[in-house]
């Protein structure tokens, strides 16, 4: 990350514990740490940075053999936005292409490693939270509230898309397999995912974007709220008023500064990428592209003809900075590697596609605007609720909708999802909404059946838990049912 560079080769040598045949399992060398590290407050602050440095994730052109290099975040595109109907790989050829057909099985290398990450993001949170009290006594409040956020981000990843996981909330030795790979009913893991947001919410103020703050916290609180088997809709609208209320954020009048003037005031927050440092960069925008292709495969998070469908009746001004259309295929714009010019034909992508820049938005203004709709309408099929309406119109206006003319009278559910739908697209969103909104499998089986995925079933919303951590708890790890 920009931000965290100064300090990532403190954190390597002390924090890579793991053996090279054992990665991040569930019990990764790093999880026993060692008590000489955490010695002072500036070694604690090092932890908490590389906990974010997980989350980065390394670029596949540092190490581009795809399996056990903790990719964190750079491969969630993959779990997200192609197991929805949103994109799909350029061709049917291997494991990335299992995504968007709904053949992922227990030794896809991509879902391992997703999944991996997380836990490494998790068990290195736990080594900084065993450690709080060697922190001056002025940051510790903000230290652990810090720490507890990021692995509550990390959880909250986990259950949604592998269900019932592992809860492992401190430090864990070699032999403690019960902690490591008994998985938790979901609702115990959402306990604990909303107890440590709501211990950020307390403790942490709103001074950073790439860092976790108290909005942050209070933001994807509320998704919590919203996505839990019994949704707190209530506490949805009061975190997201609260937001709203601060007069902290807005939407960004111009919707390519969203994603191209980093930072800016619609950020809640993003993980950092730097341009043209291996070791700081991202390599998945290189990967979107499939016309002129800049990437090691052929072309993945192409475009679906029914979000272009989408796009051309509600997108309005979105449209041009969300997707670009070459003979070949349709292709992601909202993350292109500096110097792209997608104006003409062929396309060109920069000196360093493959160590591109793009900050990864993990919570935006616009995103929490239309939470506060959702939360309002509770569920319902619609509401005429004027506040959920002004909340939906703000983002539509911004795509260049009048105020007026298109204000409904009353705002349905699928107005609602179609509008996240194109104002998100590619933002890793879709997927959990279709499974908010409680439409996941009546909308992903008429895509499944529109395209010939034969293999789609409700049982694949979620994905299997990885081959080879079950076979590392000796069993004890369980599998989910249809794989």
């Amino acid at each position: 990350m920009k931000y965290f560079k100064y300090i990532t080769f403190a954190v390597l040598g002390l924090l890579f514990y793991s053996c090279d045949d054992e990665f991040l399992n569930p019990l990764p060398d790093s999880a026993i740490v060692v008590d000489a590290f955490f010695d002072s407050d500036d070694d604690v602050l090092a932890g908490i940075i590389g906990v974010y440095d997980a989350i980065q994730g390394v670029n596949v052109n540092t190490e581009s053999n795809t399996a056990q290099f903790n990719r964190g975040i750079q491969f969630e595109f993959m779990v997200t936005e192609m197991r929805s109907d949103n994109t799909r790989t350029a061709t049917l050829e291997g494991s990335r292409a299992d995504f968007h057909r709904y053949r992922v099985d227990a030794n896809n290398v991509q879902s391992e490693d997703y999944y991996q990450s997380m836990y490494e993001i998790i068990f290195r949170a736990n080594n900084v939270l065993n450690f709080i009290d060697v922190a001056d006594a002025s940051n510790q409040a903000a230290y652990q509230a810090e720490a507890k956020f990021l692995r509550a981000l990390a959880y909250f990843n986990l259950v949604r898309l592998y269900g019932p996981v592992p809860l492992v909330t401190q430090v864990a030795g070699p032999t403690d397999n019960e902690l490591l790979f008994t998985r938790a009913p979901e609702d115990q893991v959402y306990a604990q995912i909303i107890s440590d947001l709501q211990e950020a919410i307390t403790n942490l103020d709103n001074s950073y974007k790439s860092r976790a703050s108290s909005a942050a916290a209070q933001g994807i609180l509320a998704k919590v709220y919203l996505s839990q088997p019994s949704p707190n809709y209530s506490g949805a609208q009061q975190m997201c008023e609260a937001i709203i209320n601060s007069g902290q954020f807005s939407l960004e009048q111009n919707f390519r500064d969203v994603f191209y003037d980093e930072l800016n005031d619609e950020i809640l927050f993003a993980i950092q990428y730097e341009f043209g440092n291996v070791q700081e960069s991202q390599g998945f925008s290189a990967e979107f592209t499939a016309t002129i292709r800049q990437g090691r495969q052929d072309g993945l998070n192409i475009v679906n003809d029914n979000l272009v469908a989408d796009f051309i009746q509600y997108g309005g001004n979105r449209t041009e900075v969300s997707y670009v259309t070459f003979p070949s295929f349709v292709e992601v714009t909202k993350y292109l590697p500096e110097g792209s010019d997608v104006s003409t034909f062929p396309p060109t992508y920069g000196q360093s596609p493959g160590n591109a820049g793009n900050d990864v938005i993990i919570l935006r203004y616009a995103d929490v605007l239309l939470m506060h709709a959702e939360a309002i309408m509770a569920g319902g099929a619609q509401t005429s609720d004027g506040s959920a309406i002004d909340s939906y119109m703000k983002v539509r206006e911004r795509a260049g909708f009048d105020p007026v003319d298109d204000r409904p009278s009353s705002l349905s559910k699928e107005a609602l999802l179609v509008e996240r739908r194109v104002e998100l697209a590619f933002e890793n969103q879709r997927f959990y909404d279709l499974l908010r909104f409680g439409v996941a499998d009546a909308v992903l089986s008429a895509h499944a059946n529109e395209n010939g995925y034969t293999d789609y079933n409700p049982r694949k919303l979620l994905l299997p838990i990885p081959s080879r951590e079950i076979n590392l708890s000796g069993g004890l790890l369980t599998q989910n049912a249809g794989y």
